[in-house]
């Protein structure tokens, strides 16, 4: 019996079909073996085999173990090393005839490791893609990925969509209606600490009743919605959640949902090449980004808080929203994207009630001759 813990196994003809486990020692000369218990056609349970009588490969059920043969007095052995250190000390003691075949077998080793992290590779993507599209809902991604995103990608991505849109459309250059919604939107930006974005806003002409901005800060305002609008501070706080949507990076955040999960993983693991190819297919998708619930009450809320950090009167969101919602019984454009239910109402008005009072600070300009300029007759308020 031996001691040491076998390190390879032997077959022969007069061994069991399953081989024998014995212990392996590299000499000089070649190999000797010990066997763990006697065995036919070996000397007190051992032997040897010097390099020159040997033949070396690889085999073994994937291929990574080294294969030694040799032919004995009565029959052929076969000799299959598979411990790493053995292989190291065949290798370094092994004479210039072997160092072909045995370079082939290591050859052969790697190919075969090689696959096997391969295959690897491809098992646990694919259990990572099906962690992510199970979890896909899960907040926590999405923000992990978003703010893997560079500000520079997300402002190309705005700018493009937003020349594309602005294309088609009838743009006020300059202006009292201009200059009013610059007034806004500067007084608004000036207080949002250690801004990433240059908000670039633009008037079009249109009845439609409606605002948005793009990812990277890019903002239309339409004048069907200053027509609606009884008080500048209406108008402000529009712009105000709007604004809000892009410091908040909810634009982003639907994109990456639409995207899938794949996108995810690419972001995460830094393959945002992929990704930047993937963006530039979604510029006409920005217009009709719909905001979820959780992102909505998000840009009411810091929206407000804006106002009030501006000094502009934050009860303009809350009653615009509620009168366009009451007179177009909830149909009004801006709210098809903008949802406004009395619950989110509420939950404003007491953020509001629970806000120390600030006296608010009028705008420069005078929004009668405002509306004037936009043909709305005064007179009537409407």
């Amino acid at each position: 019996m031996v001691d040491t813990a076998p390190n390879a196994l032997c077959f022969g003809d007069g061994f069991p079909a399953t081989g024998v486990p014995c212990v392996v020692h590299v000499e000089g000369h070649g190999l000797t073996m010990a066997f763990l218990h006697n065995v036919h056609g070996t000397e007190n349970g051992s032997d040897s085999v010097p390099f020159s009588d040997m033949t070396v490969s690889a085999g073994g059920l994937d291929h990574d173990q080294l294969v030694v043969k040799w032919n004995s007095p009565t029959e052929q052995r076969t000799l299959y090393l598979k411990n790493p250190d053995l292989i190291r000390a065949f290798r370094q003691a092994a004479p210039s005839h072997l160092s072909s075949p045995l370079e082939r077998a290591a050859e052969q080793v790697r190919q075969v490791r090689k696959r096997h992290r391969l295959v690897w590779g491809v098992v646990g993507g694919s259990l990572l893609a099906l962690v992510l599209g199970l979890w896909f809902g899960s907040d926590l991604l999405v923000e992990l990925a978003v703010d893997r995103i560079p500000i520079e990608w997300e402002q190309k991505l705005g700018e493009s969509a937003y020349r594309d849109f602005l294309g088609g459309q009838e743009v006020m250059e300059e202006g009292p209606v201009v200059a009013a919604v610059e007034e806004m939107t500067r007084r608004l930006a000036n207080q949002i600490p250690d801004n990433p974005y240059r908000f670039d806003v633009t008037v079009v002409k249109s009845d439609v009743v409606n605002a948005f901005a793009l990812p990277g800060g890019s903002v239309v305002v339409f004048t069907g919605m200053m027509k609606k609008a009884e008080r500048p501070e209406e108008v402000a706080g529009v712009l105000a959640h709007e604004l809000n949507h892009v410091l908040q990076r909810h634009g982003l955040e639907r994109i990456v949902k639409q995207l899938g999960f794949v996108a995810v993983a690419s972001i995460i693991f830094g393959n945002q090449q992929g990704l930047g190819q993937m963006m530039k297919q979604l510029g006409v998708e920005l217009m009709t980004l719909k905001f979820g619930r959780a992102q909505e009450t998000e840009a009411d809320l810091t929206g407000l808080q804006l106002l009030y950090r501006a000094k502009i009167d934050p009860s303009g969101m809350i009653t615009f929203f509620e009168r366009l919602a009451e007179k177009d019984e909830g149909r009004v454009e801006l709210l098809s994207t903008h949802p406004m239910s009395s619950s989110r109402a509420e939950q404003l008005k007491a953020e509001l009630a629970a806000m120390p009072t600030v006296t608010p600070e009028p705008f420069v300009f005078e929004w009668d001759k405002i509306r004037t300029s936009l043909g709305v007759s005064t007179s009537t308020g409407s």
